[in-house]
């Protein structure tokens, strides 16, 4: 579903009023007090997204969709006969014993079926980024809005207890002022860098290649696109969509930021050249200012798929008086506060002056600087790893079906996965058009 600029901007001024989508019509009467959830696109994220909402407790599944027939029949396989399988989402839609969809289809579906799902009452979980386009998020919004059914985005390792101690501890002020975030996601094999396997039996018969199509150019059947999706600006975002999206979710979510308003990437197709036309190696700059309690910091997203020297993949939140750096499920504060005093000598000009200024000097010095305020305090490091049974992808879904239960706020509702998404597509406008955006993170709009 595209939307043309104007129509935007005036969606806009509808959502953005309040920071939060309300949800009602919850679920009054399921079977075992269990959501009935359906999964449309059966891939590599499919099926982990269906085990993760299964590893719950909380949901039964019902259906699934998809368009490569052999991902149906393994659907019965893993999850049992009983579970319907179509080739056509809308029958999916059309069930009254689905109460919620799992939508993780290719990026260029997620806005039309998001929409189409919530018109039809069902609550919805789609995959990251929630749209391939920023002219495509309005309208989202909004449907979710209208629908009252809960919406959550699915970038899940936000619900992981690494992300949320540092959450904690920068809203107790543990590292000060936060002035510069990088964070970077490379890798170094073929399965990471989107070279998956294609089925020998892939054809027109086994795929319905015009609805994978949908609203993409017209091009004659190709497996290699239908199963490397990734790899094409047709029908998903690249590098920024797939992880700088996971980046600026958690910086996010951990700051409590809106977005950055500058945001400039460049980048190269270094290694992977297998007729992908997107890069494997990104690096973006983006500005954010000065809201709230944050002063303006800066940060550096980067991904190299081509990385074969050592990879730490972190997220390192510098402030004035400390850093916290964590990935996976560990997290590490450093507290490290300057002393008052500037000190003197060693490699700077009080050494140059003239012994009498130097004697001068010193008096205004000692006088203004007391002992105490001359050494810094000893540098702290607090160790966090998370409880082994932690589960982020399950804690996601929980957080999903609490919101239907309860009428509970999610933790990744439209607005907030539209604030992640936006940045990371401005990431690839920027790339493309070899240009700085400007984005305005408080009314969501292009400026």
């Amino acid at each position: 579903m595209k939307t043309d600029r104007r129509t935007f901007v005036k969606q806009l001024g509808a959502v953005t009023a309040s920071t939060a989508v309300p949800h009602f019509n919850i679920i009054k009467s399921l079977n075992d007090n269990k959501i009935r959830i359906a999964t449309i696109g059966m891939g590599i994220q499919g099926f982990s997204d269906t085990n993760a909402a299964l590893r719950t407790g909380m949901c039964e599944l019902v259906a699934v969709a998809d368009l490569y027939d052999g991902r149906l029949t393994h659907a019965k396989e893993v999850f049992g006969n009983h579970v319907v399988t179509t080739r056509d989402y809308r029958e999916v839609l059309e069930r009254k014993d689905v109460d919620a969809v799992l939508i993780v289809t290719p990026d260029h579906w997620h806005d039309r079926i998001s929409i189409a799902a919530l018109k039809k009452g069902k609550h919805v979980y789609c995959e990251k980024p929630m749209v391939q386009h920023i002219e495509e998020g309005a309208a989202v919004i909004a449907a979710a809005k209208a629908a009252g059914k809960v919406m959550q985005v699915g970038s899940q390792r936000i619900s992981g207890a690494a992300f949320k101690e540092a959450k904690r501890l920068v809203e107790a002020g543990d590292i000060g002022m936060i002035n510069f975030i990088e964070s970077t996601n490379d890798r170094f094999n073929a399965i990471g860098a989107w070279q998956y396997s294609i089925p020998s039996d892939a054809s027109l018969k086994t795929i319905d290649w015009e609805t994978f199509l949908g609203d993409a150019p017209k091009r004659a059947f190709d497996p290699v696109r239908f199963f490397r999706w990734r790899n094409y600006r047709d029908y998903g975002t690249g590098v920024a969509g797939d992880l700088f999206i996971h980046l600026i979710t958690g910086v996010h979510f951990v700051t409590g930021s809106l977005g950055p308003n500058r945001i400039f990437s460049s980048g190269q197709l270094s290694y992977w050249k297998d007729g992908r036309d997107v890069p494997d190696v990104m690096v973006a700059t983006m500005e954010y200012p000065a809201m709230g309690k944050l002063d303006s910091f800066q940060m550096v997203l980067r991904v190299n798929f081509a990385n074969a020297g050592s990879i730490k993949n972190v997220t390192r939140i510098v402030g004035n008086e400390g850093e916290i750096t964590f990935g996976g499920n560990s997290l590490t504060l450093t507290k490290r506060k300057l002393a008052a005093a500037p000190g003197y000598g060693n490699g700077e000009s009080f050494g140059t002056f003239s012994n009498a200024q130097q004697q001068e000097y010193l008096a205004a010095y000692d006088a203004k600087y007391p002992a105490e305020t001359r050494t810094p305090e000893p540098i702290k490091e607090v160790l966090f790893d998370a409880p082994k049974e932690d589960d982020a992808h399950k804690n996601h879904f929980a957080n999903f079906f609490e919101g239907i239960l309860n009428n509970t706020p999610v933790v990744e509702d439209p607005l907030f996965g539209f604030r992640a998404a936006a940045p990371v597509l401005a990431c690839n406008k920027s790339y493309f058009e070899k240009k700085v955006v400007n984005w305005d993170p408080k009314n969501l709009k292009l400026t």
